[in-house]
């Protein structure tokens, strides 16, 4: 495809649609299991903490996965990785409408599953984004990552639909069916190519010469990834440890929210819409903090501005005993959760270079997301069963998110990337 003058769509573009759309049936699908934890709790007769364990256990798998996905996508293309990750994940979800015990939810939705997740997540779409882009890195990974928002809005409602009237195992079914033909078509079409370089392209589109920021002509082949550095390396901790604390409170809120709304008398159509907010700021958040990074001279103050929105919302939502005050939570909270996807990749090829950006974004996902991630909804089930009550474990998610915004500010940037 040319555009009008003749010149042909850069490449990086179709890997940018693809990726966005891959990622909206991935995220939408996990994002909006709040939906999903009364009916079962109901049903099943199963304590809340006994069902949101099985998002903690799909987030870990999906670390765990990420790890080796991570490295994958830094030698193939990652088309293979995305459709064997969509069939693997489908084939879990479905699986789990026909679970009777708590153990097999745990195999069929947080083992197969969350290892078909880590295949075709934000690890590898988002590290296939970056490796196409050097002075627009910010802009297209924002924009791949609106994905998540925008899966979570149109999920959210229709799940909610279907499992008010067919049951929470009809809404399971639908997932699995969407993500087959998204996964696999998007991933076949739009992420067959690697890195723009194999491809006798550059980065961003540049015509000729050195890729812009880096230095890199087109053509050498890329260098092995080598993950033992990036290890000793402590600001790769400090960054660990503040989006372990991020993806922490956002499963937290994810998973319980509307629970927690429908404990506080607020109306189940409301609570439900609250998850749907939450993807409508998450995708406006997702393109600016990405727009910003791209246009101030340290990326880490665009993560720390996300942070601080997460404790705002976060503390309004202890507040909420209204639908207006949890509408307002939402708001807040989703437009810094949106910074998450889009500033953890950003932040990782700043320090540590592009070519790495899958290894390094692989181990960084298994930190973050699958332990960081895994702890949120179980801690919080634990403290709600212990107490009888959401209070304690806001407070926590909120404390966690204070010291990480602080954390993010001590972040150094390498004097040879800087200048």
């Amino acid at each position: 495809m040319t555009l009008g003058g003749g010149r042909r769509i850069f490449w990086g573009w179709y890997v940018v649609i693809g990726a966005l759309c891959i990622m909206a049936i991935n995220y939408g699908t996990r994002f909006i299991f709040g939906v999903f934890v009364a009916p079962m709790a109901e049903d099943l007769r199963w304590s809340r903490s006994a069902v949101s364990a099985g998002m903690s256990f799909l987030v870990l798998f999906y670390g765990i996965g990420g790890i080796f996905t991570g490295r994958l996508v830094d030698r193939i293309a990652p088309r293979w990785t995305i459709t064997a990750g969509a069939c693997l994940m489908a084939a879990g979800i479905f699986a789990t409408t026909l679970v009777r015990e708590p153990w097999q939810f745990y195999a069929t939705y947080g083992l197969v599953g969350g290892t078909g997740a880590a295949c075709f997540g934000v690890v590898v779409c988002n590290s296939s984004v970056g490796k196409w882009f050097v002075r627009r890195r910010g802009l297209a990974i924002g924009t791949s990552s609106v994905g998540l928002g925008v899966g979570t809005m149109l999920l959210a409602p229709l799940a909610g639909f279907v499992v008010e009237n067919w049951g929470w195992r009809a809404g399971f079914a639908m997932l699995a069916a969407l993500m087959l033909i998204v996964g696999v078509g998007l991933g076949q079409t739009l992420m067959r190519k690697t890195r723009p370089e194999e491809h006798g392209l550059l980065p961003d589109g540049d015509p000729a010469g050195p890729a812009a920021g880096e230095g890199r002509f087109a053509g050498p082949p890329a260098p092995r990834p080598a993950l033992r550095p990036i290890l000793g390396d402590s600001r790769f901790w400090i960054i660990a440890f503040c989006y372990g604390v991020a993806v922490m409170a956002e499963l937290a809120a994810l998973v319980h929210q509307v629970a927690y709304a429908q404990d506080r008398q607020i109306d189940k159509l409301a609570a439900a819409a609250s998850i749907g907010l939450i993807g409508v700021t998450g995708t406006l958040g997702r393109f600016f903090f990405g727009w910003l990074a791209d246009r101030v001279r340290d990326a880490k103050h665009v993560s720390g501005l996300g942070l601080i929105a997460m404790a705002g919302g976060m503390f309004l939502l202890l507040r909420a005993d209204t639908a207006a005050l949890l509408f307002a939570s939402s708001l807040l909270f989703g437009f810094g959760m949106g910074s998450i996807v889009t500033m953890m990749p950003f932040l990782l090829a700043d320090r540590f270079g592009r070519d790495v950006l899958g290894t390094a974004y692989g181990m960084m996902n298994f930190l973050c997301a699958g332990i960081g991630g895994g702890l949120g909804p179980l801690v919080t089930g634990w403290l709600y069963d212990l107490r009888g009550s959401y209070t304690l474990a806001w407070w926590v998610q909120l404390a966690a998110l204070l010291a990480a915004t602080g954390m993010i500010f001590t972040l150094k940037r390498d004097r040879r990337r800087a200048a």
